[in-house]
């Protein structure tokens, strides 16, 4: 695989920023090397600056779900940016896209478009506080919610504590009003509303935890997150910037059927260009500026190009069997990598739901929390991701981060994948 081109666009790209990237996993740290720079995408395919073609796994960590430049977007986009490309004002598209996500989510009455995940879960939080009038909010070990103050904490030592910041910058102030617990812990989270009893405004909790490996939980926990926070007053709050419209049109609330006060959504609304929404009930939405007291805005939220480019992804996402189909294609790729490793007795196991999957190194049927994640595992991902890249397969630069599957990839492409995979697994564990 050639790499001289990319090489020279790093190098020189690491004295303009930081690391020489624009966001810490795109430096290649975890699997060595320097990054691929990509140069374009079409389909189920990319390709970097050395002429390198890629099956990608990774399309844009989820957004794609159409695959790359689907031309119905494009042309979305190319027609909004003839009229212009941000007004600081309302347009029609807003309405537009709104009314195509509430007539077909039962969960949420009314919603606030912003400009990424990251501002769409911060927005959340405050209005939390805001409607309960309380400061302490619980997350839990394994679960990724942005890059804000409040939610950069990780797991301190004990069943109940607050947490340690897992940044510089962020003050203890913010630490102190956050409670991490591990996933799948019922009893840590009852001690958590009897610790801070009246104190806690809201519980955040990825559905789908699919930042840190895929811990898929279990619909009985999920469900006792609900009924505790309406025992308690609080608010439970899904974050669902990967999982919505990703695993169906209803995200993870409608594949559990249970419902959160408050979801967030990002990514995959904008078909690739950023976005983020968070929505809820009227009432609770009600409480945001300029109607009540919570305040959020900004310039870009809203943006024609973003809401044009998400009415023409969303629109097609809406067809019938849309997402059947689509998890059908998952399944057959995951269980094709399944058997083979089980075949051959291969410490590795592929887990997934919906169109989203997880490669990682163990026996275990199941893994629900970051604690069982084995560090040492990572050693055999830079290897697979390595042989991979050299064969045409790209994944995300991290063991930790799962995998997406487009309505782009044929089973031709993923057949041609599988093969690939399994060949590169034989020289992992050779």
């Amino acid at each position: 695989m050639k790499r001289e081109k990319s090489e020279v666009l790093y190098e020189k790209a690491r004295t303009y920023f930081p690391g020489g990237v624009n966001s810490p996993v795109r430096a290649f740290r975890s699997v060595g090397g320097s990054p691929l720079f990509i140069e374009r995408g079409k389909g189920s395919q990319i390709w970097d600056a050395d002429g390198n073609e890629f099956v990608d796994f990774c399309c844009s960590w989820g957004p794609l779900i159409l695959g790359h430049a689907n031309d119905r977007v494009i042309d979305a986009i190319k027609k909004a940016a003839e009229k212009g490309c941000t007004f600081g004002a309302p347009t029609a598209l807003e309405n537009e896209l709104a009314s195509l996500i509430l007539k077909n989510n039962k969960y949420i009455q009314k919603m606030r478009f912003v400009s990424s995940g990251t501002e769409a879960v911060m927005s959340a939080i405050r209005l939390a506080r805001g409607y309960t009038k309380r400061d302490k909010i619980l997350k839990f070990e394994g679960c990724y919610h942005g890059h804000s103050d409040s939610l950069l904490v990780k797991a301190g030592s004990g069943l109940v504590t607050f947490g340690n910041s897992s940044s510089a910058g962020v003050p203890l102030s913010f630490v102190n009003e956050t409670i991490v617990v591990s996933l799948n812990n019922e009893k840590a989270v009852k001690q958590a509303f009897i610790d801070f009893k009246d104190q806690i405004a809201c519980i955040i909790i990825e559905p789908i935890p699919a930042n840190n490996g895929l811990l898929l939980q279990r619909k009985e926990y999920l469900q006792f997150l609900r009924d505790i926070c309406t025992e308690n007053k609080a608010l439970l709050i899904f974050d669902e910037v990967i999982s919505g419209f990703r695993i169906g049109f209803n995200g993870a609330a409608g594949y559990y059927n249970v419902h959160p006060d408050i979801i967030t959504y990002g990514k995959i609304i904008g078909g690739g260009l950023p976005v983020g929404m968070y929505g809820a009930s009227s009432e609770l939405m009600n409480h945001i500026s300029p109607e009540g007291s919570v305040y959020q805005a900004g310039t870009l939220s809203g943006n024609p190009l973003a809401i044009s480019a998400g009415i023409a992804q969303l629109t097609e996402c809406l067809k019938p069997n849309f997402y059947t189909e689509l998890e059908a294609k998952t399944s057959s790729f995951v269980n094709s990598l399944n058997d083979y490793a089980k075949l051959n007795r291969y410490c590795f196991r592929v887990f997934s739901i919906g169109s989203i999957f997880w490669f990682a190194f163990t026996d275990a049927l199941s893994i629900e929390t970051s604690e069982e994640i084995i560090s040492e595992s990572m050693n055999n991902f830079k290897v697979l991701h390595k042989e991979l890249l050299e064969r045409g397969v790209y994944l995300g630069p991290s063991g930790y981060e799962v995998g997406f599957i487009s309505e782009a990839h044929s089973l031709e492409t993923l057949n041609g994948a599988k093969r690939v995979i399994m060949e590169c697994l034989d020289i992992v564990f050779q």
